[in-house]
């Protein structure tokens, strides 16, 4: 997931010389600065993927003065990652001008895939998913690769066979709803105490939930599981 991440926000800029100034030309630029940008990410990114790249055309109405440099970008608020667009700009020649090329960056890997119809508000399970490859970059939201990031969680949608697991899919579940009971676990530096205490708000594993103690006093603390609560002192 760190890579997506990456190819989300990441910039490059580099200075190629152009043999002309029709479209073929510049799509050979443009793929030959993306593979290098491309190549860049893959070479640190900490999941392996298979990058294909695939560069459009400009307006066959455009004419361009000749330029001696032309300088590929990645333009603001644009992605390197699944269907975006990259700039390019003369920096040598009797006119400046800029214009955009369209392209298209796809990333296959392996991922957590949907195998059969998951309604809305059903806990995700392993026997839900299984691994295939899919193209990461055919949406925005990030890849959910690690399996604690979904197991047990509830689907925030109707989720179709052959859907990767991703981000905005799962929530975590609810696992008391206000004025249940509860076990609070009270810690410190060298100590541990537990007591009951009445929840005070709904609680979700990972998030924060209110609970009343038995000397009355309200507090809140990290959800653990299906009745404990743990408050850091």
């Amino acid at each position: 997931m760190l890579l997506v991440c990456w190819l989300l926000g990441v910039s490059f800029t580099g200075v190629a010389r152009a043999q002309a100034v029709n479209g073929p030309d510049f799509q050979a630029l443009a793929q030959d600065w993306l593979r290098d940008a491309t190549n860049a990410v893959q070479s640190t990114g900490p999941t392996p993927l298979r990058l294909e790249v695939k560069v459009g055309s400009l307006d066959s109405r455009l004419r361009l003065a000749p330029c001696g440099n032309v300088e590929p970008y990645l333009p603001p608020g644009a992605k390197l990652w699944g269907r975006t667009r990259i700039g390019l700009r003369c920096i040598d020649g009797i006119s400046r001008w800029n214009v955009s090329l369209p392209v298209t960056v796809n990333a296959y890997g392996n991922a957590w895939v949907i195998k059969g119809a998951v309604p809305a508000g059903a806990t995700l399970t392993e026997s839900d998913v299984a691994e295939a490859e899919v193209n990461w970059a055919e949406e925005s939201s990030p890849v959910l690769r690690d399996r604690s990031l979904w197991v047990g969680q509830i689907a925030t949608r109707a989720l179709s066979t052959g859907q990767a697991v991703r981000q905005g899919m799962v929530k975590p579940a609810q696992v008391f709803q206000a004025g249940a009971q509860v076990r609070v676990v009270a810690q410190g530096a060298g100590f541990q105490v537990s007591s009951d205490a009445q929840a005070l708000s709904a609680g979700v594993v990972g998030q924060i939930a209110r609970v009343r103690l038995d000397n009355g006093k309200v507090s809140s603390g990290l959800v653990l599981d299906t009745r404990t609560v743990r408050i850091d002192l």
